[in-house]
C-alpha cells in the first residue's frame, strides 16, 4: 500500500508546476484559468496523499507537517488566483458590453 500512495503522490505532487507554466503561457484568459483549475485539483489530489500518510503515521508527522503546510499555502494563492481571473474576466465583459451600448 505504501508503494501506490508513494506513486500516487509523486505523480500528483509533480504535476501542478508543469501545469503552472503552461498556465503562464496560455493563450487566452479562459485557458489561463482553466490550466490554473488543474494545478489546484493536483494539489488537492497531493494535499490528501500527504494527510494520509499523516493519519496512518506511515511516516511521522514531522518530516510530513512542513510538506502539508506548503502544499496548503499553494492551494490557497491557486485558488485565490483563479478566483481574480474569474473576477478580471466578468469585469472585462462587463465593460465591454458598456462600451459596446454607447
Amino acid at each position: 500500500m505504501g508503494r501506490h500512495i508513494a506513486g500516487q503522490l509523486v505523480r500528483s505532487g509533480t504535476s501542478p508546476a508543469p501545469n503552472y507554466e503552461e498556465a503562464c503561457a496560455a493563450e487566452s484568459r479562459a485557458d489561463f484559468s482553466h490550466k490554473l483549475s488543474i494545478c489546484l485539483k493536483e494539489l488537492r489530489e497531493s494535499r490528501c496523499w500527504i494527510r494520509l500518510i499523516i493519519k496512518t503515521e506511515m511516516l511521522p508527522e514531522h518530516r510530513m507537517g512542513e510538506l502539508l503546510d506548503e502544499c496548503n499555502q499553494l492551494c490557497n494563492i491557486i485558488g485565490q488566483s483563479i478566483v481574480t481571473t474569474k473576477q478580471n474576466k466578468k469585469r472585462a465583459a462587463a465593460a465591454a458590453t458598456s462600451a459596446g451600448s454607447l
